[in-house]
């Protein structure tokens, strides 16, 4: 059976050791929804840590460090359906961003010269996205991955 992954997806390297960056603090943003979808109540942010080679499959609502009460029970496929079921076909995008905790991964901001990186990208319809980053505490890569 194949294992579940959310429609966008991330890979970090820490190019320092040549091995993945584990337990990594990454967020993804709705930064920009598609012109004909329904507003949404509020920010749309997930969070996650990458795991042991590095990676996140999947996404869990994050509802902000000071928020108390419930927890938002959206997933980022609910969210994504929502989008593309708004009228304007198989041109409607929208645009998300990737904020990886660069500091916290480093350890502190007097050990890295990008305390955070932040990587805005356009999903469109139906289409599945991987975001590499390689990181060092100096300097990052990205690319559009498969």
């Amino acid at each position: 059976m194949a294992e579940a992954k959310d429609r966008i997806t991330c890979h970090v390297l820490d190019t320092t050791t040549g091995q993945p960056a584990r337990n990594l603090r990454v967020q993804l943003h709705l930064s920009s929804p598609s012109a004909n979808a329904t507003p949404t109540p509020g920010p749309v942010i997930f969070e996650s840590h990458t795991d042991d080679d590095g990676r996140i499959k999947t996404w869990l609502p994050y509802s902000g460090v000071n928020s108390s009460g419930d927890v938002p029970v959206y997933t980022l496929d609910d969210v994504l359906g929502g989008l593309e079921n708004a009228p304007g076909g198989q041109n409607e995008m929208s645009q998300w961003t990737l904020k990886f905790d660069v500091a916290g991964y480093f350890g502190g901001l007097d050990k890295t010269f990008y305390p955070e990186v932040a990587v805005t990208f356009v999903v469109r319809k139906g289409q599945r996205y991987h975001v590499p980053l390689l990181l060092a505490p100096f300097g990052y890569t990205t690319y559009r991955g498969s």
